[in-house]
């Protein structure tokens, strides 16, 4: 039976790329909650990416399948990877901290391993996967928690929401897998994908919004709506399909164990923020936690103390 696909250099290094481009995403979306309503900003986000990808299509010669089988299946990916999981993402972030959002997000690889255990032949779970997915929620959880100790109450209804966004990403994770076999290419899917998000939440956005009567935004709010729309969702998709076709869903939802560790490197590196025991613990929890889900490690660790691997 095949195993999980193994992560080559080129994986790891889109999976990094997508840390840092999905990452600043929970703070945007913190800023623009002060002034946008839920729904505008989750339309702004697709909308905004599906005018670049469109255009960025027509110029690299391509164009959007034509046959139903794959248009419902670009449907059924917009709803599963971006009309869900934002407008819950984002309107839990109107009643709990970003750092709680980030945390409860990073169980979608939990989710995805488990998930992908049942309805999948090659990407089955294992001991050694699901100890590492802990490790790496529990590391994620250290690193962000002291951050959150002086936060408000918790608000139940807004973690479920986030938690429920985990679960769409890791359902959408798997289902994604299948535009590989329909040939269709990562900036098509991306495209299609956002396009027909846009055309699903227009008319929500419009009804319950109507955002013709808000006060126009700040320019801080303007730009936390454009730079996730172009960055965190046109260009973020296209790696995102790219890294789905070659190492498989459980491995590219690994990304979201990233977010946490990318802000507490950059904030030490670019704002010289000093590091503290947990910090260092939640990191290594991380890397530990990757290093169990990749395997490679422990092999090479195995071969150098001569000890044989399981078959």
């Amino acid at each position: 039976m095949t195993g999980v696909p193994a992560m080559g250099p080129r994986d790891w290094a889109r999976l990094i790329v997508l840390s840092l481009l999905w990452g600043g995403t929970f703070l945007f979306v913190g800023v623009a909650v002060a002034e946008v309503p839920p729904l505008t900003i989750v339309l702004a986000r697709v909308g905004l990416a599906a005018m670049a990808l469109n255009l960025v299509l027509v110029a690299m010669g391509q164009r959007l399948p034509g046959q139903w089988s794959v248009l419902g299946a670009l449907a059924v990916m917009a709803v599963l990877n971006n009309v869900i999981p934002f407008c819950l993402l984002v309107w839990g972030q109107t009643r709990i901290a970003s750092g709680l959002a980030a945390i409860l997000n990073a169980t979608t690889p939990l989710f995805t391993v488990l998930i992908a255990h049942w309805v999948t032949v090659d990407e089955r779970l294992t001991p050694a996967r699901l100890a590492g997915v802990l490790l790496g929620v529990a590391g994620v959880a250290i690193l962000v928690g002291p951050s959150l100790a002086g936060a408000a109450g918790a608000d139940l209804l807004a973690e479920l929401a986030c938690l429920g966004a985990a679960l769409s990403y890791a359902v959408a994770s798997l289902f994604g897998r299948r535009f590989r076999a329909l040939s269709v290419t990562p900036l098509q899917t991306a495209t299609g994908q956002v396009t027909a998000s846009t055309a699903i939440l227009l008319p929500h956005a419009l009804a319950l919004d109507r955002p013709w009567t808000l006060a126009m935004p700040s320019f801080e709010t303007l730009a936390s709506l454009v730079a996730p729309a172009l960055a965190s969702t046109a260009l973020a998709y296209i790696l995102f399909f790219r890294t789905l076709a070659s190492a498989g869903a459980t491995n590219l939802m690994l990304v979201t164990l990233l977010f946490p560790a990318r802000a507490v490197i950059l904030g030490a590196v670019v704002l010289g923020e000093a590091l503290g025991a947990t910090t260092f613990i939640g990191l290594g929890l991380i890397a530990l936690g990757l290093a169990a889900i990749d395997g490679r490690p422990w092999a090479r660790l195995r071969g150098l103390t001569g000890r044989p691997g399981r078959a």
